[in-house]
């Protein structure tokens, strides 16, 4: 008798919430691992056409660090489409306003670029501090 595997279906897709403290931490290592928490690419259901990723809530996203010169020399580029429209900040100025932004634009270019990335975008919630307004929502699931 053969065993056919089985489809995963959205039903089957099961959540859980998870805490993760990016202070005095590499900031591309720290997305790589939040990137595969909202992807869900670790639970053994994982297929790419569905969203099979967790919640994430990352706190202390002001004292992430980074390696090298990137402090003074990362830029981010926004560009408003109309012409000269191009604007620049850098990683320590990005740093001081919204801290929050730095984490959330690395871990955006970590997931896939197709549909699914705006859903799993909204499971992370970031915050500057160590203060966060998800406390009732975590059980066993701090990593």
């Amino acid at each position: 008798m053969k065993t056919q595997t089985k489809s995963t279906k959205a039903a089957d897709i099961k959540r859980s919430w998870y805490l993760v403290d990016v202070g005095e931490k590499i900031l591309g290592r720290s997305a790589t691992e939040i990137a595969l928490l909202l992807m869900g690419k670790k639970k053994p259901y994982f297929v790419r056409h569905l969203d099979c990723g967790d919640y994430v809530v990352v706190v202390n996203a002001k004292e992430v660090k980074v390696t090298g010169n990137k402090e003074l020399k990362k830029i981010y580029y926004r560009y408003s489409g109309y012409p000269g429209g191009l604007s620049s900040r850098k990683l320590e100025e990005v740093r001081a306003q919204k801290p929050e932004e730095i984490i959330i634009h690395a871990v955006k270019g970590m997931l896939p670029q197709n549909r699914l990335r705006d859903r799993m975008l909204k499971r992370l919630f970031v915050f500057a501090g160590a203060e966060h307004t998800y406390q009732d929502k975590f059980r066993n699931s701090v990593w």
